[in-house]
């Protein structure tokens, strides 16, 4: 008897464990690349935390989101080690490039024939004034 309640409280345990799930938003806009890191090795219950994930050569543009996650796996590995090592996955999405702008972008060109200084101060007012009339951005483009 006291065997099957041990039994039954350890599957309980088991069944009544989630996974861990956590994401970080920028704010920024996703793109369609990700760097994916199914095993970043953390140590004693996760107290010991994976390292750094240096994601700079992929992304460019930074990073838009970063998702923390036991997996099945995961949390198999980490069972069979009494949590002494304790991996976790972790998806880094980058960000899409600032110069992706929408489609119906609305732009002041900067007229090359004037003074440089003349030319920025004449474009901007012109941008804010549109800008207020349209209730909308307005971009300043440099040729």
């Amino acid at each position: 008897m006291k065997n099957t309640m041990l039994i039954a409280l350890v599957a309980v345990g088991i069944l009544l464990s989630g996974c861990y799930h956590a994401q970080i938003t920028t704010g920024k806009t996703a793109s369609t690349t990700t760097v994916e890191r199914p095993w970043a090795h953390g140590f004693l219950f996760g107290l010991v935390p994976p390292s750094v994930t240096n994601v700079a050569a992929e992304c460019t543009n930074g990073v838009a989101r970063v998702e923390t996650k036991l997996s099945f796996v995961n949390m198999l590995a980490s069972m069979i080690t009494f949590s002494l090592y304790t991996p976790m996955s972790v998806s880094v999405t980058c960000a899409a490039s600032s110069a992706e702008l929408p489609n119906d972008a609305r732009f002041i060109d900067l007229a090359a024939e004037m003074e440089a200084d003349e030319a920025i101060l004449k474009a901007v007012e012109e941008a804010a004034n549109l800008s207020h009339e349209l209730n909308d951005v307005v971009y300043i483009k440099l040729d």
